[in-house]
């Protein structure tokens, strides 16, 4: 990549995509252009080919999508196939029509079978069932892969596919309806210590910037009762949490600067006949989601305990990706996940004006 040549970050808000506009421009790339999706409904055939026929980007980072844990994906099946469908249909066509010279597509682990042999290899793709609880986001993202691979074949196009591990860091989703499992996590132990230390104005600055905590949020109530209600609604008491499942299933975790310092670097110097079809991004370490909330518990100094909803559904028993591929690459993650953890805390500290 030139740095004067223009690209495009679809979802540049979003986790991924910021963190992806923060590397480009410390490398010094200033040529870049983004817009909302209340400016640029990229689920809309028309008004997508209307933006890229005038912006003419030179290369494309596919980050935008809708995106969520369990519960939201459970609650909104057809609106996580369909938006994100329409979404990487539209930006890969539209790539194609006005010539991009390479376009990264992110992914996703969940897009592997819920049993596949651990740890997961590229090739383990549609080799079994998928998780039930999100396989509507999982067959978006891999039709994402299918259509970036036979574009290159038939069109001669380089779109290249990474699918990351569960990602986290700056500028995450910490809505509990909606957010994957550790930044909810983080929140739920926050505003729980809060809670016990009857810091209520500190928990409704918290609901006033970040969404999720039940409807009365929004008249920013400081009644202590309505506090304590709303907050029970998601399991978060002043002596003890609540969490889905049983915390035994097993999970893998990617601090999301680790993988926007490789995103742009395979923009860069790798291309599609280089990389194949997709290659897995993560650490190659795995941890217990209970020994997760222990480690997160403990790091944000909440004294109470942790039950356990084993009514709940857990997802895919294992998700650790093989790093083979991205070894032979020349590329691996450096950050570990007790200071990813540490400096994710540290921004939501300072974003909810809770720094106290």
């Amino acid at each position: 990549m030139e740095k004067g040549e223009k690209i495009y970050i679809a979802g540049h808000t979003g986790m991924v995509g910021s963190a992806i506009s923060r590397k480009l421009r410390e490398e010094g790339y200033t040529n870049i252009v983004h817009q909302t999706c209340e400016e640029l409904d990229l689920r809309r055939q028309d008004v997508t080919e209307d933006f890229f026929k005038t912006e003419k980007p030179a290369y494309v980072f596919l980050a935008a999508a809708k995106v969520g844990g369990i519960l939201a994906n459970s609650t909104y099946p057809a609106e996580f196939i369909y938006d994100n469908i329409m979404i990487i249909s539209n930006i890969i066509q539209c790539s194609y029509l006005y010539k991009v010279k390479k376009l990264l597509n992110l992914g996703s682990a969940c897009i592997y079978p819920k049993f596949a042999p651990q740890p997961m290899k590229e090739e383990d793709l549609l080799t079994g069932k998928l998780e039930p609880t999100n396989e509507p986001y999982a067959l978006a993202k891999i039709a994402g892969i299918k259509l970036c691979r036979y574009y290159n074949e038939q069109y001669g196009t380089d779109f290249i596919s990474v699918m990351p591990n569960n990602l986290y860091g700056y500028n995450d989703n910490f809505n509990l309806e909606t957010s994957h499992v550790l930044p909810a996590l983080i929140r739920k132990f926050h505003l729980a210590r809060l809670l016990s230390e009857k810091k209520y104005k500190l928990i409704v600055n918290d609901f006033q910037i970040f969404r999720g905590a039940g409807p009365a949020e929004q008249q920013q109530s400081k009644d202590e009762r309505r506090i304590n209600e709303q907050l029970a609604r998601y399991g978060i008491l002043k002596d003890s949490v609540t969490l889905w499942g049983t915390g035994e299933v097993n999970r893998a975790f990617l601090f999301v600067d680790d993988l926007a310092e490789i995103c742009v670097d395979f923009m860069k110097r790798l291309t599609y006949k280089e990389i194949g079809e997709f290659v897995n991004v993560g650490t190659g370490e795995e941890i217990k989601i209970k020994d997760l909330a222990l480690m997160i518990k403990d790091f944000v100094g909440f004294k109470g305990n942790i039950e356990w909803d084993k009514t709940k559904p857990t997802g895919t028993p294992n998700k650790l990706l093989d790093m083979t591929k991205l070894r032979t690459l020349g590329r691996q993650p450096t950050v570990k996940l007790a200071d990813g953890i540490k400096k994710t805390y540290a921004w939501y500290l300072n974003k909810s004006g809770n720094g106290e």
